[in-house]
């Protein structure tokens, strides 16, 4: 499955963009180029705004960095989470026409809404939407490993996501938490939660280049291209992701110009140019602290960084004294931090095309240096210095990393034994399959190849082009199969969510399709212990077991001779054959086999 790698390699500057003269920024791109260097990004933008207007805004790298197109201030990044306060400033527009109540429990405007359990469905409110505290940990496999264009259908899934903690006792971070706000203003105003995003922010604050969709951004110019860094630390392009139905979370695609529009609005309390586009009472509220984040003292290095708490959207720091608004943004290739210092009318934005990367962090942090006029932290030279550490502490440990797997170990059944459908309703479904004598799991599209571990333990390894990635041999994410009474493989359990147990897929046997001409061998009776067991076949192809005194059980073939009862979990009959003839019919169940021996028909 695919693993976030924090990795390095190099790329050319350029920047382009609109900028203006300002002494405070004397010298500031020569770091800002330091940074493009030290991280190995394809690219990014940045673009700063003091009240109302943009001071600095340049692209810097490449947006394609295939075709050497450089980025730009207009250039559109995906920026992920950043999205969340547009999310939960649709709700404050809510409460300002009468139509919701924060301490609103969300099922009064989503009745089909279910938790895991009735102190959830009781007693969580939308305030715990918007500031992370419903006591669900992020269960954002979920979603992103078994993405729905359909809202509704995600959300039927939050009834099967387990809590790891009560309601309002820890803050812990949940993207399903923003897919419900989205719905609720859906349900509120009766339109999509993308044209409610465009009609009153996109439009009012002229963010006339922003998409809400993938869609938008790959029919645009001058849009950029996600990317990576692979195993030997080379710039390697990514798909798009396509978040689907988890949009109201993170699907927003936009530039540094756009953006600039929205920091100026949160910055001068909610107006754009006079227009009161967001309410000021939400404003002073979403960006108060709602919620303990994190605690722990500063660090040496950063003795004034004192506080992470979280608003509504937004998470609150003190950064060298300031009180700091932020929030960040992480999707497939891009990365994204929108900040802003409300008592100093200071906003920064930056958007990078790097997967997982540093770039926004510590543009961020050297454009704040240079604004508020405190004492310069030197950022770019902090992270070369910290990521030659860690390349250098990486590759002294590569040969002395051994696999902490069980060695000469095999898995308990035949490979046949593990395929199937696996199922999990709080997540969703994918097959495992056999090809070329190798087990692999189908998921969202994607090949994943099945490495055994150990015993039943499978690592769950990405897959293409006709090879697996054997760099991942040993530290990707496994599954572990577990087996009934009857000896079947019965679930594959990955442990993808940290906060919980292992995430329990339940497995179905693969079906065939077996033709009533084929069927006809097994129609007959049977004697079952002096008890005429029948079967027949109904509807054309379907072949039917009827014991006297019981109901008739369908029967659904899963291998040569084999059948499950399809109402009776764990339940089989194998039928056997002698000199070509089918003579026995066996019930295969928890309290034994039973065999019963074809009647010979007169």
């Amino acid at each position: 499955m695919r693993n976030r790698l924090f990795t390095v390699a190099l790329t050319l500057v350029f920047t382009l963009g609109f900028s203006q003269t300002d002494k405070r920024l004397k010298g500031i791109e020569k770091q800002f180029n330091s940074v493009l260097e030290s991280t190995k990004a394809a690219g990014f933008a940045v673009a700063i705004v003091e009240g109302d207007k943009i001071i600095y805004a340049k692209g810097f790298g490449y947006a394609d960095f295939e075709n050497k197109v450089p980025a730009d201030a207009n250039t559109l990044f995906a920026i992920g989470s950043s999205t969340k306060a547009f999310t939960s400033a649709l709700l404050g527009l809510h409460r300002k026409d009468k139509k919701l109540s924060f301490n609103d429990n969300p099922r009064k405007h989503i009745p089909e809404l279910e938790f895991y359990n009735d102190d959830m469905n009781n007693n969580i409110i939308i305030k715990d939407l918007m500031r992370h505290s419903t006591g669900l940990p992020r269960h954002d496999g979920a979603w992103y490993y078994f993405p729905s264009q359909d809202k509704d259908s995600l959300l039927s899934r939050l009834e099967y996501h387990e809590p790891f903690t009560g309601i309002r006792q820890k803050w812990y971070y949940n993207n399903f938490g923003f897919l419900v706000q989205g719905v609720i203003t859906e349900k509120i105003t009766g339109k999509s939660w993308e044209k409610n995003i465009e009609d009153e922010f996109f439009k009012p604050l002229g963010m006339d280049r922003s998409k809400t969709r993938i869609e938008g951004m790959k029919s645009s110019s001058n849009a950029a291209f996600g990317y990576t860094l692979d195993a030997d630390r080379n710039i390697e392009k990514t798909d798009y992701y396509d978040i689907a139905g988890m949009s109201p979370a993170g699907s927003i695609n936009s530039s540094v110009n756009d953006m600039s529009k929205w920091l100026m609005t949160w910055i001068n309390d909610g107006k754009y140019k006079d227009n009161q586009v967001i309410p000021e009472d939400y404003i002073k509220e979403a960006i108060s602290s709602q919620m303990v984040a994190s605690s722990g003292f500063p660090t040496k290095e950063l003795p004034d960084a004192q506080f992470s708490n979280y608003g509504y959207g937004w998470f609150i720091h003190s950064y060298k004294g300031h009180y700091m608004v932020e929030h960040g943004g992480n999707i497939d290739g891009f990365s994204a931090n929108v900040a802003f210092y409300p008592t100093d009318s200071i906003g920064i934005v930056v958007l990078a095309n790097q997967n997982g990367s540093a770039v926004p962090r510590l543009i961020r942090n050297i454009a704040a240096d240079h604004m508020l006029k405190v004492n310069k932290t030197e950022w770019a030279k902090k992270h070369k210095e910290d990521m030659e550490k860690a390349l250098k502490a990486e590759e002294e440990a590569g040969d002395d990393t051994e696999v902490s797997n069980v060695k000469n170990t095999k898995p308990s059944h035949t490979r046949l034994d593990y395929t199937g459908t696996y199922e999990n309703k709080g997540y969703g479904k994918f097959d495992i399959v056999i090809k070329n004598d190798s087990l692999f799991a189908t998921l969202n599209g994607d090949e994943i190849y099945l490495n055994h571990f150990h015993y039943d333990t499978f690592e769950m390894i990405d897959y293409a082009d006709g090879k697996a990635d054997t760099t991942q041999i040993g530290k990707s994410v496994k599954m572990t199969f577990s087996t009934n009474e009857m000896g079947d493989i019965d679930y594959g359990r990955i442990a993808i969510e940290p906060m919980v147990d292992p995430i329990a897929f339940k497995r179905a046997s693969n079906t065939l399709d077996v033709d009533a001409a084929t069927l006809e061998q097994y129609v007959g009776k049977y004697d079952l212990r002096g008890t005429v067991v029948k079967t027949y076949i109904k509807d054309e192809n379907v072949l039917y077991v009827f014991i006297p005194g019981q109901p008739e059980y369908e029967l659904v073939p899963t291998a040569k001779h084999k059948f499950n009862l399809k109402v009776a979990d764990g339940y089989k009959v194998e039928f056997t054959e002698t000199d070509g003839k089918i003579d026995q019919l066996k019930f295969v169940q928890p309290n034994g086999t039973f065999v019963a021996k074809r009647k010979i028909e007169n």
